[in-house]
């Protein structure tokens, strides 16, 4: 009996659907909590100076206020440091810049981590890939080396040809997979293995029944009846009776939102052919070494190499896709009172997740140039409870506060964030061990946590749909700086936001200024020491301070 087909031949337009575009706060002095005044900002400086005294005294809180109240200029840099003399008069000396290279943000110019279309060293450009794919050609994408730590030969299904299969039988482990959407699935009534919840994989890989086209193959195991196969599975005319179950091909369920939810081979693959607007479908097969061993990443260079093939990274397809998907959608706004002043509150709900996050906005954005911006990262021991071993609040308290003297701006609260990415209860367990003696580094790596696993994509999409497009950055952090930058975001400077150092956050500030290169408001040099157990910026011999 002859059968017959009712596939037609594979469609090679657009795919149906694109990615879119798009507290009180504590002020330690002398080992005693004290609540910040709304005016401590303007007993901290006086006119353009930063008054050290203030810092190590405690002056400007409810029960020392200053007379004082000029207050600098909005979105200038500090460009004198004062120093207290022997006979505790206040002086200031402006000092001489340092050679070492940075940029008009006062950090280092090598911090460019977060330039999210820079691939990773050794490793094409996605832009390069995703042409490949789609002229037809294999790319191999590597994921990380805490995860599989493997490479795999991946190229558009809708363009498999037998050519391509045949070298795929031959490189990999001759299971080829076919990362396929959720809808696709169910319109060719392809079910899972096994359910979610009995999936035993170690990555609980979502595979399907397998499958070989019914027309145009014999025993379905051939190059060209794969080819066939697949391209089969990658037409939208395809009907679930023109395919024999079991088969040879191993269709895997893509998860929705790709690599930003699951940062897989199946997530890379399919997401790289709808990158290069080709049928959400794509063939994926594990490279081997030549003794049947799974290729690790020197090998793959070679291979790449010898045959010529572009090698990229799951990391930076979803650095790619971060700065290109819209990420957010806002839920709700209403004017909410504050001790600074009133401000318009904006919350967004992140699409990946489901966390909401919360902008606070001061005046009108108006045409978005120059907005005075913090992004804050959310810290409960700090921002709410007034930890003294971090300066978090008080760094929000002031970045209120000078938004509320400029009358424009906004800060962008984001939840998540807590321990730079690491979560409460692992901050807590850090914390204990920074009692025994490890710095906040090192307390994270012995934990096998990240340094700083943040991640601002989600914030600068809230300032671009807020209207921002060039801000002044309320921020020492370097990361934060370039990070915002990458995501098509332009700074047109940098506002230190300088806060008290106390006995309990001192070796903190340290760190991060020695380790992960923070900047508190001066030159990329200076740095926050002691001496003889006072507690102050810079030292006696070099203080660089930077317009």
């Amino acid at each position: 009996m002859k059968l017959s087909c009712s596939a037609a031949p594979v469609s090679r337009s657009p795919p149906r659907v694109h990615y879119s575009l798009p507290f009180r706060t504590l002020l330690e002095t002398n080992c005693r909590p004290r609540f910040i005044s709304p005016t401590w900002c303007r007993t901290l400086y006086s006119g353009s100076k930063l008054d050290v005294s203030v810092l190590k005294s405690g002056k400007g809180d409810h029960r020392s206020r200053s007379n004082r109240d000029t207050v600098p200029k909005q979105g200038i840099f500090i460009n004198e440091q004062t120093r207290q003399t022997k006979d505790s008069e206040i002086q200031t000396k402006r000092v001489v810049t340092s050679a070492i290279p940075r940029t008009n943000s006062g950090f280092r110019s090598d911090h460019d981590d977060f330039d999210l279309d820079r691939p990773t060293e050794g490793f094409a450009s996605i832009p390069d890939a995703i042409e490949d794919i789609r002229k037809g050609k294999f790319v191999i994408v590597v994921d990380d080396e805490d995860r599989e730590n493997e490479g795999d030969l991946i190229m558009a299904a809708s363009l498999v040809t037998q050519e391509a299969m045949a070298f795929i039988v031959r490189h990999g482990t001759g299971i080829v997979c076919v990362g396929m959407k959720e809808e696709d699935l169910e319109r060719l009534q392809l079910p899972l293995m096994v359910y979610d919840n009995e999936n035993k994989e170690k990555l609980r890989t979502a595979f399907t029944v397998t499958v070989d086209a019914k027309c145009g193959t014999t025993t379905g195991v051939s190059a060209k009846d794969r080819a066939t196969t697949i391209l089969a599975l990658a037409s939208r005319y395809s009907k679930p009776e023109d395919f024999n179950r079991p088969g040879h091909i191993f269709p895997l369920k893509y998860r929705e939102g790709g690599v930003l939810k699951r940062a897989g081979h199946t997530e890379a693959s399919v997401d790289l052919a709808v990158l290069a607007g080709l049928e959400p479908a794509a063939v994926l097969c594990e490279v081997v070494d030549d003794d049947g061993s799974m290729a690790r990443l020197p090998k793959l260079r070679n291979f790449a190499q010898e045959k010529n093939l572009k090698i990229i990274s799951i990391a930076d397809i979803i650095r790619y896709r971060r700065k290109r998907d819209k990420l957010v959608e806002l839920s709700a706004s209403a004017p909410i009172p504050t001790m600074w002043g009133p401000f318009n509150s904006y919350c967004f709900k992140s699409v990946l997740d489901g966390i909401e996050h919360i902008a606070m906005v001061k005046g009108e954005i108006g045409d978005g140039l120059d907005v005075l911006v913090r992004v804050h990262s959310e810290c409960l021991t700090g921002d709410i409870f007034g930890s003294a071993r971090c300066d978090c609040g008080n760094q929000l308290a002031l970045a209120m506060q000078q938004i509320e003297k400029a009358g424009k701006g906004v800060l962008v609260y984001l939840r998540g964030h807590e321990g730079r990415g690491i979560g409460l209860g692992h901050k807590l367990r850090a914390y204990n061990l920074q009692d025994d003696g490890r710095d906040t580094v090192e307390a994270n790596e012995e934990l096998g946590l990240p340094v700083d696993s943040r991640e601002y994509g989600i914030g600068a999409q809230i300032l671009r749909d807020l209207g921002v497009r060039t801000m002044r950055l309320m921020t020492n952090n370097p990361r934060k700086y370039v990070g915002l930058k990458g995501y098509g975001l332009a700074i047109s400077g940098r506002v230190p936001l300088v806060t008290p150092i106390t006995p309990e956050n001192k070796r903190y500030l340290e760190t991060k200024h020695a380790k992960m290169g923070h900047v508190y408001g001066l030159d990329s040099e200076d740095h926050v020491g002691s001496e003889n157990g006072s507690v102050h910026y810079g030292d006696n011999s070099s203080d660089v301070i930077e317009a």
